[in-house]
């Protein structure tokens, strides 16, 4: 199958030098395997959204010269297709209704495990719907990071697919997206390894191919914060697109082309791309300034 590849950001700010990091990785490695490089933008989580944050991350990249090959697609546009994947779930007996609050589970001091609910159901709200996980290994090879292993029953339990208010969980979400996408590998931060096995569980459990996954080292910043919108990480500032493109291709062990203009030093970033110096390496500091 041709490679393709994605970058999805959330709309919760600015374009951000982690953001960054991950959206050149990705676009380079579609581009040296000769694929496609898709965009997808999550906004599954209005009340963590900021206003305009959409379009300043297009934009960014558009002045990047971070061209995708296909429009961006919303999430919060493919809610039938979310809708469609948990009822098959509900069907296979995989999902079940849930009416335990997070405090619930927090004065139990357990994570929700094999469907059983501490709260009893209630007809004043609707319940969270939930995955049942079963007890057993996800086992992956990561591009980066090598082999992982992980029990997701108990490393996250019975995790949320739908919450109470009808908004959709990350990792249904997800997954439904890069198959819908026909994704084969994603290039994303170490900060999302440790849900990739739930993700491959819904794959496995919805018919639904696994990608292959490569895990970037994160950028921290001077006090070991991750260069985050959540840790107030500046915007990145693209007046100067190559001044940008290189502080990244250093943060990910590239050399910088001696090339004036964006477009020649990503074609021959892209040509030249090996990222085996950042094989094990989780984190990395980042730029003092972004």
């Amino acid at each position: 199958m041709p490679y393709r590849g994605r970058f999805a950001p959330s709309p919760t700010g600015e374009l951000h030098f982690g953001s960054l990091v991950a959206a050149l990785a990705s676009w380079l490695r579609a581009r040296n395997r000769r694929g496609q490089w898709l965009l997808r933008v999550d906004d599954i989580d209005p009340p963590r959204e900021v206003a305009g944050s959409t379009s300043a991350i297009l934009a960014a990249l558009t002045q990047l010269e971070l061209t995708a090959d296909a429009p961006p697609l919303q999430q919060s546009r493919r809610g039938e297709a979310y809708a469609q994947a948990l009822r098959q779930l509900q069907g296979d007996g995989h999902a079940f209704p849930c009416w335990c609050s997070r405090s619930d589970l927090e004065a139990a001091g357990a994570r929700h495990r094999d469907g059983r609910c501490i709260s009893a159901r209630r007809d004043d709200r609707e319940p969270a719907w939930r995955l049942r996980v079963p007890d057993g290994d996800i086992t992956f090879d990561d591009g980066l990071q090598g082999t992982q292993r992980q029990n997701v029953r108990e490393a996250a339990g019975d995790f949320v697919l739908r919450r109470p208010d009808g908004l959709w969980g990350y990792q249904l979400a997800c997954v439904v997206d890069d198959a819908f996408q026909d994704i084969t590998e994603v290039v994303r931060g170490c900060d999302l390894l440790d849900s990739t096995p739930r993700q491959i569980l819904l794959q496995q459990l919805l018919g639904l191919p696994t990608p292959a996954y490569l895990h970037l080292p994160l950028a921290m910043d001077a006090q070991g914060r991750k260069l985050s919108k959540s840790s107030d990480a500046p915007a990145v500032d693209t007046a100067v697109p190559r001044a940008a493109l290189a502080s990244a291709l250093r943060f990910l062990a590239q050399p910088v082309p001696c090339a004036p203009d964006a477009a020649t030093v990503l074609r021959v970033a892209a040509r030249d791309l090996d990222l085996s110096p950042l094989r094990g390496v989780t984190a990395r500091a980042g730029p003092s300034t972004a």
